[in-house]
């Protein structure tokens, strides 16, 4: 995992924060999931987790950022990551999944956002200050802007960091999670891909 570094700062850091940072105040941010239908010149189209065919316009030098698999056993004290969680029933939150960023992009994005992933959702980045192991998974406290919170993370849970991947490895079949921007004409523009590489599917 931690050899990945050179690899996303080689991709840009710009870009790959894009992907991951809430942006509360963009109301012109949409999040596209769903699985690759075609890539032909600057248009990629997907099919989207609510089952349309979003065509998407691909900006110029765009980038594709992998994801590929990690564990629970990979996050250490320090590391910083990105956290999607639910409230439980019982009180405090559990994880949906968990982005482990590489060094290079520590303190993207820092803070505790509304997400969209699932309803009433949260995205959490943050530094681990622990990471203690319980029954069925861990307790992961981590610190943000002088706040600490603790959410659960079921050893089910997915865990992922990024990978290198170019503009070529895209291809029909591949789960994306896709960034974009939306124009006041209602078209969609992206200038980074998050693709799941080897099978892994971004959790995010």
């Amino acid at each position: 995992m931690r050899a990945f570094s050179a690899a996303v700062t080689g991709l840009g850091i710009a870009l790959l924060s894009s992907a991951l940072i809430p942006a509360a105040h963009a109301a012109d941010t949409v999040r596209v999931r769903g699985t690759v239908e075609r890539v032909e010149g600057s248009s990629l189209t997907v099919k989207t987790r609510e089952g349309n065919s979003t065509a998407i316009k691909l900006n110029d030098n765009w980038k594709v950022t992998g994801v590929v698999k990690a564990s629970l056993n990979d996050i250490k004290p320090g590391d910083f990551v990105g956290i999607a969680s639910l409230p439980k029933s019982r009180g405090g939150d559990g994880a949906l999944e968990v982005l482990i960023f590489p060094a290079a992009m520590k303190g993207t994005g820092e803070g505790s956002y509304p997400w969209d992933l699932k309803p009433n959702s949260t995205m959490t980045n943050a530094t681990v200050s622990n990471a203690v192991k319980d029954v069925d998974g861990r307790n992961i406290t981590v610190t943000f802007h002088g706040k600490e919170k603790v959410i659960s993370v079921a050893e089910d849970t997915a865990v992922v960091t990024f990978g290198p991947a170019a503009q070529g490895d895209l291809k029909p079949g591949m789960v994306v999670f896709v960034p974009s921007q939306k124009a006041a004409d209602g078209t969609l523009s992206t200038g980074n891909v998050v693709a799941g590489t080897n099978g892994v599917v971004p959790p995010m």
